[in-house]
Parts: structure tokens; C-alpha cells; sequence
């Protein structure tokens, strides 16, 4: 525990100038982003999450021998992942429960032959419906894309999945995990061919989820070896699940984040300004990113001028609306948003497919453009977008959401830049 406080930081003060106390463990993660991790650049979330990877593993490794130290159902390591409710497990392990009497119980020895497909169809059945079900309640009856869904739901369908495929002959830890990582592939293969989401969402979902899925499957692994006859406390585990979702439904407040991105023009900014408020149609893209469904700008227009006025970008799915909140000629122009279409067009075998995500859960809040005068008649563009996402864990999906929309400030700028430079 030391080592790792040590090494958080060390992160924090290097990249943000800031302290980490031991009270940041106690706050949410919106609060951090917003707060304690203000300014900071994007390597440090997943700097912080990498470092935290193999403390977990201890952790959880750690939870497990003492739990069949104290004789305790294996399926309580589980509450080591519970924020809040872990501290007091661990505390409760280490000081208010006993050594257990040894028992002479061994797990079954696997042998060739002893399991058969059924079993394997059984385990992967069972992870399948509880990826379906969390998908129906939390995507379509509470609308709400939280950590019980995207961390929760991988996670536990690796415990199951390898627990019930090694029950009655436990296996060999890596057959285990294929297990796992092609009920993995089944349940999003379905999520896809019941049109309830495109390929893109998927395929980016699908690193985070496969991590999760194979530390739950090692558990499961664990499990079946030490108590291969808890299926009961199984079948709770996979009960509880949605039910967390039903009762604790709020996803943490999201936060306001700031994309921002520039180009140096070989023109005045005066140019570079009738430009920036107002631009031609924009040349098809040809990457592969924009082609696949990623909204893109086309053109932008203006109605009006000075404070008020209302630009309107023009994306692949749909129109910005952009009333002015500063207007700087040839400084600075910023703006409010007011509408916002689909930030993508998701791509399925099927003519269209709209799931909830798409409808207000990555939203642009506001914009600017400044012009900075440099030597030689140059000027540097600079453009902003600030937005929020109500998708968790919102440090995963902003690494997406931050490229994608720095790579759409880069259409705007260059095509801004080639304008400006041939006099338009």
C-alpha cells in the first residue's frame, strides 16, 4: 500500500504540480478530473491505471487466500471490487476473522476427457444471458451507461463462466480463459446481429472489456479449485449485478473537458478570421476513421454578426447550431452550443441502428477559435471544444472521444489553413 501511494504521487505532483493525499481515495472520480486532476495531461489516467494493475492483482490474490483461510465462501472476494465497502472487507479479513480449521476437501484433479462440451456450451450460455440481461436493463430500461455495465458485466462474466465451466473437473488456466474470451466474442456478436449496436462502439469497448473478462475468469478459475460446490453463491453474484444497477442508477457528475488543437497559417489573421467564421464545403475525407461512420465537418455558414449571431456547422449527421458568445474580429470567436447532431453513424448490417448512446451522451457544450498574430504575417489558429460524456468509466471512453474530436479540429483547421493561404 505504501509503494503504490508512493507511486501515485509521484504521478500526480510530476504532471500536475499537485499533492495526492490518502483522502483522494475517498473521492469520486468526476471529482478528481475535475478538481485534483484540472490541467493535467492525458497520459496520467492511464498512467495512474496501469500502475494500479498489478496492486490489484495482489489485492485480489491476497483477498482470496484469506478468505479460504477463514473458511469463508470464495464468492466474498468479490467484494473487494466494492468501492467503500472494500476497505471494511479488508479490515474485517485482517483482524475480525479467524483461521478456519484445515478440511481434508481436495478440488476434483482434471484428467483428458472428463468435461465435455455440454459444459463448456452451459458456462458460455450462462455468461451470455448475464451480458444480455445488464445490457437490457441498464442500456434500454434505465438508459444509463455505467461501470456496472461496461466494468461490472465483463468482469463477472468471466467469474461465471470460468467458474461454471470448472466445477466438476477443474482445467488448465488458459483453456479457462479461451472459454471465457469466446463467450466474450458471442455476446458482443449478438449485442451486433440484434442491431442493438454498431461495430464501432464494439470494437472499441471490446480492450477494456477483455481485460476485465480475464481477471474475472482467473477468479472463476480460483473459485472452482477451492469451493467447486458454490454454485449457489454464483447464481447470487449474478443476481445481484442488475440489481446494483436498479438501485444505485446515477453515473458520476461528468465532467467538462477541454479538446484543443492548432495550426500556423502563412496568412493575417483578417484572412484567416472570414474563415473561421464562415468556410466552403470541405473535400470528401478519405481515411479510413470518417468513412466508417465518424461524423464529420463539411461546411460551416453564418446568419448575422457580432455577439448573437448564429453559425452553423455543418457535420456528416446533422447541423451544429452555434450562437456567438465573443466576437473578436480577427482575435477571437466563441461560441455556445445550442443543437448537436449524432456524433456518428454507426455501422451495421442493417440500414440504420440507433442505440441510446448516440443521443445526448457525448455532448459539445461550447467552442473557440483564437487567432494569435505571429512574425512574417503569420497566424496561429488555435480551436477548442469543451464537452462532457455520460458513459463510464468516462477516463476509458475520453481517450476516444478526445482523439476523435482533435481529429476533427484538424479537418476544420488545415482546410481553414489551405483557404487562408490562397487568398480566399
Amino acid at each position: 500500500m505504501a509503494l503504490k501511494y508512493l507511486g501515485d504521487v509521484a504521478l500526480v505532483f510530476l504532471s500536475t504540480g499537485r499533492l495526492w493525499t490518502p483522502l483522494d481515495y475517498l473521492r469520486s472520480v468526476a471529482f478528481l478530473l475535475s478538481s485534483r486532476f484540472e490541467g493535467a495531461p492525458r497520459w496520467l489516467v492511464p498512467a495512474l491505471a496501469a500502475w494500479a494493475l498489478p496492486f490489484v492483482w495482489i489485492g485480489v490474490t491476497l483477498t482470496l487466500r484469506r478468505v479460504l483461510d477463514a473458511g469463508a465462501s470464495v464468492w466474498m472476494t468479490l467484494l473487494y471490487f466494492v468501492p467503500y465497502v472494500n476497505y471494511f472487507f479488508m479490515l474485517l479479513l485482517s483482524f475480525g476473522m479467524p483461521t478456519a480449521e484445515p478440511t481434508e476437501e481436495a478440488a476434483a484433479e482434471w484428467g483428458p476427457g472428463d468435461r465435455t462440451l455440454p459444459q463448456a456450451l452451459l458456462a458460455m450460455s450462462a455468461g451470455l444471458g448475464l451480458a444480455l440481461v445488464m445490457l437490457a436493463v441498464s442500456v434500454f430500461a434505465m438508459r444509463i451507461y455505467g461501470a456496472s455495465l461496461f466494468m461490472g458485466t465483463p468482469f463477472l462474466l468471466g467469474v461465471v463462466t470460468a467458474f461454471l465451466f470448472n466445477r466438476r473437473h477443474p482445467g488448465p488456466l488458459r483453456e479457462t480463459l479461451q472459454v471465457v474470451a469466446m463467450t466474450l466474442a458471442l455476446a458482443t456478436g449478438v449485442v451486433f446481429l440484434l442491431g442493438q449496436e454498431g461495430a464501432i462502439c464494439l470494437v472499441m469497448a471490446f480492450p477494456l472489456t477483455l481485460m476485465l473478462a480475464a481477471m474475472g475468469g482467473f477468479l472463476g478459475h480460483r473459485f472452482a479449485r477451492a469451493q467447486p460446490g458454490s454454485t449457489g453463491s454464483a447464481a447470487l453474484s449474478v443476481i445481484v449485478l442488475p440489481l446494483s444497477t436498479l438501485a444505485l442508477p446515477q453515473l458520476s457528475e461528468p465532467v467538462l473537458r477541454e479538446v484543443k488543437s492548432s495550426v500556423e497559417i502563412t496568412a493575417p489573421a483578417d484572412v484567416v478570421w472570414r474563415n473561421v467564421i464562415a468556410f466552403p464545403p470541405i473535400p470528401e475525407p478519405r481515411g479510413l476513421l470518417f468513412r466508417a461512420g465518424i461524423a464529420y465537418p463539411q461546411s460551416a455558414r453564418i446568419e448575422g454578426e457580432g455577439v448573437g449571431a448564429v453559425r452553423y456547422c455543418v457535420f456528416s449527421t446533422g447541423a451544429f447550431i452555434e450562437p456567438s458568445t465573443a466576437w473578436e474580429p480577427g482575435r477571437r470567436l466563441a461560441f455556445d452550443v445550442r443543437a448537436s447532431p449524432a456524433p456518428m453513424q454507426e455501422w451495421s448490417i442493417y440500414s440504420r441502428v440507433t442505440p441510446p448512446h448516440l443521443d445526448g451522451y457525448l455532448a459539445s457544450r461550447r467552442g473557440e477559435f483564437r487567432l494569435v498574430p505571429l512574425p512574417g504575417g503569420r497566424t496561429r489558429l488555435e480551436g477548442s471544444t469543451w464537452y462532457q460524456l455520460q458513459i463510464e468509466p468516462q477516463g476509458y471512453w475520453a481517450l476516444f472521444s478526445d482523439y476523435l474530436i482533435h481529429r476533427i479540429h484538424q479537418r476544420v483547421l488545415t482546410h481553414i489553413q489551405h483557404e487562408a493561404e490562397a487568398g480566399r
